[in-house]
C-alpha cells in the first residue's frame, strides 16, 4: 500500500517538538516496518526553500517550502497549494493527515483518513494571547468545516470523540491511542530518587507555574524535591514569569529548566524521576504521560480533557485540580514519601502502556483502519 502521511515533521526524527512531531515520527517508522507497505512523509518546513526528497530507512520524506504567513493563511491557501501538488505527483492510495494537514487535503478525492491531536479553537482560549475569543471562534469554523470533509477521522482519546461527534454525523471515528517509541518499552526508573520529571512547553496552558507553586509548598515541609522541566519557552512573556518567580522563591536549586532535550535525554530523565507531573489546562492525549507509563513513572496531571482518559486515579498515578498547588503538593507528597504506593503505580502504568501505546499495536490497528477506508472508497 503506498500511504501519504501528511503532518509536521522535524528535520531531526531524534528531536521532534510537540506531540504531533513524535507521534508522526513514531507511527511512520511502524508503519514502514510493515510488508508491503511505501511510506511517503509530506511536510511544510520553513527551513527548505525548494521542494527537497529525503530518502530513510524504509520511507520517504517530501520537504516542501512553507511561507513565513500565519497558519491558518497557510492551511487554506499557500501550504494548501504546496501539499496538493506533491500529492499528485505521489499518487497513493491513501492520504492520513494530521493536525492542520487535514485542512490541506479535505478536498483531494482519495481515500483520506485525519487524525485529530487538539482542538486549536480550544487552545486559543487558553494561549494567554490578545484577543482569545476571536480568534478561537474563527479557528473553530474552519476546524469544523474540516472535520466535516473527512470520511474516516482518527480519534486518539475518548475525549476527543466527545467533542468531534457532535458536529460529523456522515464521518466513520475510530479510537486509537498515540503511539510512542518502543525505546520507552525497553527502560525501567529506579524510582529512587526524589525528582519529579515534566516535559512540556513552558507557556500558560501547559500551566507551568502552577507546577513549580506546587514544588515550592513540598519545599516548604522539608521534603527533599527536585522539579526538572524539559521543553522550550514558548509564550516569551510567561517564561520570564516562570525566570522571575524561580528566583523570588529561591528555588533556583529546586527547579531546572533543561530547555529542549532529545528522546535519548528524556529516557534518562524519566530513569531517574519517581513522578512525572503535567498540569495542562487543555490537552487531547499528551506523549509525556505515555512515555512515563511506558518506563514506570506514576503520573500526577490535570483532571481535565484528556488526562482522565490516560491515568487510573489511585492506580496508576492521581489525578488534580491544576489550578490548586495545595493539593497538586499533596499527590507529590504520598508518591515521594510511600515507596509501596509508588512501586504499585509504575507496575500499573507499565501494565496500561504496554497495552495501549506500544508503536507496533497502534500500526496495526492504523493499517486496520486504511484497509477499511479504501473498501468503503472503492464500493
Amino acid at each position: 500500500m503506498k500511504i501519504a502521511i501528511v503532518t509536521q515533521y522535524p528535520m531531526n526524527t531524534s528531536t521532534p517538538e510537540g506531540g504531533v512531531e513524535a507521534v508522526s515520527v513514531n507511527l511512520v517508522e511502524s508503519l514502514s516496518k510493515i510488508d508491503g507497505n511505501e511510506i511517503h512523509v509530506v511536510t511544510l518546513n520553513n527551513e527548505v526553500k525548494n521542494k527537497k526528497i529525503v530518502e530513510k530507512n524504509g520511507y520517504c520524506i517530501h520537504r516542501l517550502p512553507r511561507q513565513n504567513n500565519s497558519e491558518l493563511a497557510n492551511a487554506l491557501v499557500t501550504g494548501r497549494k504546496e501539499i496538493e501538488g506533491c500529492i499528485r505527483g505521489i499518487k497513493p492510495d491513501l492520504i492520513h493527515a494530521h493536525d492542520t494537514y487535514g485542512l490541506m487535503v479535505k478536498e483531494i478525492k482519495l481515500p483520506r483518513v485525519f487524525t485529530i491531536h487538539g482542538f486549536i479553537y480550544g487552545d486559543t482560549m487558553v494561549s494567554g494571547k490578545k484577543f482569545p475569543y476571536l480568534r478561537s471562534e474563527i479557528w473553530k469554523y474552519f476546524e469544523i468545516q474540516g472535520w466535516r470533509k473527512q470520511p474516516y477521522i482518527i480519534s486518539i482519546s475518548p475525549y476527543v470523540r466527545e467533542r468531534v461527534s457532535r458536529f460529523v454525523k456522515e464521518t466513520t471515528i475510530h479510537d486509537i491511542d498515540n503511539p510512542i517509541s518502543d525505546i520507552y518499552f525497553r527502560t525501567r526508573s529506579n524510582l529512587a530518587n526524589d525528582i519529579i520529571f515534566s516535559a512540556a512547553a513552558i507557556c500558560p496552558r501547559k500551566n507551568t507555574l502552577a507546577l513549580i507553586k506546587a514544588v515550592k509548598e513540598v519545599n516548604s515541609k522539608n521534603i527533599p524535591v527536585q522539579l526538572r522541566l524539559a521543553g522550550t519557552i514558548t509564550d516569551k512573556a510567561y517564561g520570564e514569569d516562570v525566570r522571575k518567580y524561580i528566583k523570588k522563591h529561591k528555588l533556583e536549586k529546586k527547579v531546572k529548566l533543561l530547555g529542549n532535550i532529545d528522546k535519548h535525554q528524556v529516557i534518562k530523565e524519566l530513569e531517574s524521576a519517581s513522578i512525572f507531573a503535567l498540569l495542562s489546562l487543555e490537552e487531547n492525549s499528551p506523549m509525556g504521560i505515555e512515555e512515563a507509563m511506558a518506563v514506570g513513572v506514576p503520573v500526577v496531571t490535570s483532571n481535565l480533557c484528556g488526562m482522565p482518559y490516560m491515568v487510573k486515579h489511585n492506580e496508576s498515578g492521581y489525578l488534580v485540580n491544576p489550578n490548586d498547588s495545595l493539593q497538586v503538593a499533596e499527590r507529590i507528597e504520598q508518591i515521594l514519601t510511600e515507596s509501596d504506593l509508588r512501586n504499585q503505580m509504575a507496575e500499573k502504568s507499565r501494565e496500561i502502556a504496554k497495552e495501549r501505546f506500544h508503536p507496533d499495536k497502534i500500526a496495526h490497528r492504523t493499517m486496520a483502519v486504511y484497509k477499511e477506508c479504501i473498501a468503503a472508497f472503492n464500493q
